[in-house]
């Protein structure tokens, strides 16, 4: 389970990556949230400890702008233990509200209990198109049914999954699916989609999730 860290004082960043690795998650920290963006953007976290007075963005914003393509589970901490900046947090939907100074412990169990009451961190909730990706069992599911795909198949997937919305040129989609395969080509990609399209018009012939953007790539709309 990935876990984001965003956190400007280091020395708690230290002792709070400490205490979540010690419980068996995998956490990155970010100094800032600008920084946390970006990272988010390469990584498909399962929860994210925000501080609220980062130098850059406020924490809410930033909490807001991770959440903009998914449903992503958040806990704030924050230095000020005022009532407004907790009711405004629990408004904009933050899932716990941690004041300084706390036990890293407590924050690590936190965690843990938030992922179980989210229903597992590996299995993100259904989205709007009723896809249901399970990352570690790499298995997806496509309005309740299971699909059976192929290995690049399932890779091409899962890619557009991580980033819906976001068109994906094939370039990026070989080098994730495909690696440094050297007997692969654009068309190879086209070809894959195509049986992938098919796949998911068996289940679901009303509707063509995946999108070609002519000259760009491919991109997975949800809405």
């Amino acid at each position: 389970m990935r876990i984001l860290l965003v956190e400007d004082e280091s020395a708690i960043a230290d002792t709070v990556l400490y205490a979540l690795r010690a419980e068996g998650f995998e956490a990155t920290h970010c100094l800032t949230g600008g920084e946390a963006l970006r990272e988010a953007q390469r990584v498909a976290y399962d929860l994210a400890v925000l501080d609220i007075g980062l130098p850059d963005i406020g924490g809410f914003a930033l909490c807001r702008e991770l959440r903009r393509n998914r449903d992503l589970p958040v806990i704030f901490l924050t230095a000020q233990n005022a009532e407004a900046d907790r009711i405004l947090g629990l408004e904009i939907g933050a899932d716990d509200y941690v004041t300084k100074p706390f036990s890293p412990r407590e924050l690590a169990t936190r965690v843990r209990v938030v992922l179980r009451r989210k229903g597992g961190a590996n299995i993100p909730a259904e989205s709007e198109a009723g896809f249901v990706h399970d990352g570690e069992g790499k298995r997806i599911r496509y309005r309740g049914q299971a699909l059976d795909l192929t290995r690049y198949e399932y890779g091409l997937l899962a890619a557009l999954l991580q980033r819906p919305g976001a068109v994906l040129s094939r370039a990026q989609l070989m080098d994730r699916v495909w690696g440094d395969a050297l007997d692969s080509g654009d068309r190879t990609v086209d070809t894959h989609i195509k049986t992938l399209r098919a796949k998911l018009r068996e289940i679901g012939p009303d509707s063509d999730p995946i999108r070609t953007h002519r000259g760009l790539g491919y991109s997975l709309e949800l809405g």
